[in-house]
């Protein structure tokens, strides 16, 4: 559920609810995972709260959150053959909290094979 910023308006709430396709590498109660759709690099993802959240500091569960993005680089990094993951929290272009996680530019692999790049991750995950 959407707070401070219209639920039909928030990209990222749409993605949870299922409404816009997203290439998912990590799903639980409270969070998700998914590529970005302008990666900067093989696998570059977004870590995000189901409910919506303003900034990355309104999470209450923010230890679980980081526990997540932590999970994400890891695999990351086995599955893109790198030892650079950049994380990286601003949130202005999207008002709903996010934090990307991204291998560096030494990264393994083609930055639009979406389908490809979801699976590995989630493999490495196991």
């Amino acid at each position: 559920m959407c707070y401070f910023y219209s639920m039909t308006d928030c990209i990222f709430c749409k993605i949870v609810r299922g409404d816009i396709p997203a290439h998912k590498i990590y799903e639980d109660a409270d969070f998700l995972a998914f590529l970005d759709i302008n990666p900067r690099s093989p696998g570059h993802a977004l870590v995000i709260p189901k409910t919506h959240y303003r900034w990355v500091w309104d999470v209450p569960n923010a230890g679980a959150y980081f526990e997540v993005a932590r999970k994400i680089a890891l695999a990351q990094k086995k599955a893109f053959d790198t030892e650079f993951v950049l994380s990286k929290i601003v949130g202005e272009e999207v008002h709903h909290a996010h934090i990307w996680v991204y291998p560096g530019e030494d990264a393994k692999g083609d930055k639009k094979d979406f389908a490809g790049n979801a699976e590995k991750i989630r493999r490495e995950m196991k």
